[in-house]
């Protein structure tokens, strides 16, 4: 009898996560990421001090992703910003540089980079700090198996008699990074492979896992192994699919496994970049609900590239009008928000950028984002407001000089006065029949609420 209610309680408890996976990512995750600013060379007293910042300043507006990016295997010596190291053969055919590792081929965070996971004991003091904040822990990584487990021979945990090599693809390697291979998912223990990284991950902590290298090609059977590894660890956590253009002809395959996924390459602080992300999701428009995402891509606000990957040191190149575009249509779109910059060094105006409630209710709580036209330089996207007949409305000058935008209202579905608020400025404009003008500098925008009257 006390099995059978041990057995129960047992069932009970996976009925329960099962409804809690459910409510991953409801709302786009709102978070830091380690790589605009840092690249490989993240340390962990930098990762703690954007955790206290972000603890501190933006916690109480909605952000609580703090995400490890790229490499933490990999020990950058002091003052290093080689963003990627290319492994080499020795004579024997082990690997240099030999990425930190454990005798089950799966990667463990440098020591020397992270002081706390110094003899095996991985992410789990640094996750532990995170939370302590109210905040919650993410990782990056790359798709497959490290070649250095596959040359070794690693044993997979969790197969009894299955080694590394079994298990690879040698066929499948990433264009920019030779440090892993491809699952072949069609061999005995390549699920288990996964099962035992995400199992690790879970006992760390983590709540957030970036896979990279899935879309060059779409990867079916690896998005699948692990999307099935995050259901059985037993912990919630938000799979977010990286880099490269996902095929929008993978869309219902993507939105059925992943929580979020990077519609293009990595995004950069100039505005061709900014253009280009308005087509891509143009391309993706409709694809987006509770639980899944289309990602266009990292916030390129604040200081970027104290270690790389990408130029010199700086703040972000875009102006300020192009800062407010980026973040009022990453907004509008129901985009991840990610910062990218080095949050202790944020100024006076990322603050004003992170920190708006009434713009960040946009990103969270707008509904169904559709793009209204896109002609002559200026851009007009809307949302819905759920529970009634207003709506979320950003107005774009795309063109190189300042400009009159006209919003006419019927456009919109909408025929009676409206009530316009300015969001950014957290001011009531007044109320209006018919339509809306407003004078848009180059590459700027307006956010607004419409309000029906």
């Amino acid at each position: 009898m006390k099995r059978f209610c041990c057995f129960l309680l047992l069932l009970s408890a996976a009925h329960l996560f099962a409804q809690t996976k459910v409510k991953v990512a409801e709302t786009p995750p709102m978070g830091w990421n380690s790589y605009n600013c840092f690249g490989s060379a993240v340390h962990e007293d930098e990762v703690r001090a954007n955790a206290d910042y972000m603890a501190k300043n933006l916690k109480q507006h909605g952000w609580q992703y703090i995400v490890v990016d790229f490499l933490w295997s990999y020990d950058n010596p002091p003052g290093s910003n080689i963003g990627n190291p290319f492994q080499k053969n020795l004579q024997d055919g082990s690997f240099v540089p030999w990425l930190t590792m454990d005798k089950y081929g799966r990667l463990l965070p440098q020591p020397n980079k992270f002081p706390s996971a110094f003899s095996g004991k991985g992410f789990k003091a640094l996750a532990d700090y995170v939370h302590s904040k109210g905040l919650k822990f993410g990782i990056h990584v790359m798709r497959g198996i490290p070649r250095q487990a596959v040359w070794a021979k690693s044993p997979v945990l969790g197969a009894p008699g299955i080694t590394a090599d079994m298990i690879a693809d040698t066929a499948s390697k990433c264009p920019w990074m030779n440090h892993m291979y491809g699952l072949n998912m069609s061999k005995p223990g390549a699920q288990a492979y996964l099962n035992s990284i995400l199992n690790l991950y879970a006992s760390w902590g983590v709540d957030f896992i970036k896979v990279d290298d899935l879309s060059r090609p779409y990867s079916v059977a690896e998005v699948e192994g692990y999307k099935k590894a995050i259901d059985q660890c037993g912990r919630p956590i938000v799979f977010s699919l990286s880099p490269g253009e996902t095929p929008v002809a993978q869309s219902a395959h993507v939105q059925q496994h992943g929580n979020m996924w990077r519609m293009a390459d990595d995004f950069w602080d100039n505005w061709k970049e900014v253009t280009h992300m308005f087509e891509y999701a143009k391309r993706w428009e409709g694809k987006g609900g509770p639980g899944h995402w289309p990602d266009c891509d990292m916030l390129q606000i604040g200081k970027l590239s104290k270690r790389g990957p990408v130029g010199k040191e700086r703040y972000s190149r875009f102006t300020e009008d192009e800062l407010y575009t980026h973040m009022s249509f990453w907004c509008l779109y129901k985009s991840p928000l990610m910062i990218g910059g080095n949050m202790p060094e944020n100024r006076d105006i990322e603050l004003k950028l992170f920190t708006n409630d009434e713009v960040l209710a946009v990103n969270q709580h707008g509904e169904n984002p559709k793009q209204l036209y896109n002609k002559d330089g200026a851009m007009v996207w809307y949302s819905h407001i759920p529970g009634s007949k207003n709506l979320y409305v950003g107005i774009f000058n795309t063109g190189d000089e300042s400009k009159n935008i006209s919003l006419n209202f019927s456009d919109l579905g909408l025929n009676s006065k409206i009530a316009v608020r300015d969001l950014w400025k957290k001011q009531d404009a007044g109320t209006f029949t018919n339509n809306y003008q407003q004078q848009i500098n180059k590459h700027g925008a307006a956010l607004l609420m419409l309000t029906v009257k």
